[in-house]
């Protein structure tokens, strides 16, 4: 999915779209429609041409989670002086990034990236490289999540590798 998102560049349209399709593959056209405020006819032409590029390969669920964030990393960015706010800002539309934190130490900004592949992650780190403000990015693929808390107790399935 994500070579063909690649020479596609879905828009944000179309993002929405497989993010309403991904909780609803049942969802009909016309609900879509309704729900990014396009016309029916425009919605099902974006739709054609997403499976025709290979985007949507069907219509059912195969561990979404997983396969969207097969990989993940952990991008630290530090920021020059007074450029927090624009940083932020413009990392906020970049849909690979689930996380954003601003921490104290040596760096300024973690950002928790997921994808698809690790070609997705290296130019989501090169685009945040190059954003105004972004001194340096130093990242760290995760390789495996030993376990995983929410709330005080590990979650379920989560005591072995990703």
């Amino acid at each position: 999915m994500s070579d063909m998102i690649g020479i596609m560049q879905p828009d944000e349209t179309d993002r929405t779209l497989l993010a309403l399709l991904e909780g609803n593959a049942r969802m009909s056209t016309v609900a879509l429609a309704r729900r990014v405020g396009l016309s029916r006819t425009t919605v099902q032409s974006r739709i054609e041409r997403m499976e025709r590029a290979g985007v949507i390969a069907g219509y059912t669920t195969v561990t979404p989670a997983h396969d969207a964030d097969a990989v993940r990393a952990h991008v630290m960015i530090t920021i020059t002086p007074r450029h927090a706010a624009s940083v932020e800002a413009a990392l906020r539309p970049i849909r690979e990034i689930r996380e954003l934190h601003a921490v104290s130490g040596m760096v300024d900004m973690i950002a928790v990236v997921g994808a698809g592949a690790t070609e997705t992650i290296n130019r989501v780190i090169d685009r945040i490289g190059m954003l105004d403000g972004v001194e340096r990015t130093t990242s760290a693929i995760i390789l495996s999540t030993r376990f995983r808390r929410r709330g005080g107790e590990p979650e379920p399935g989560s005591s072995g590798g990703r």
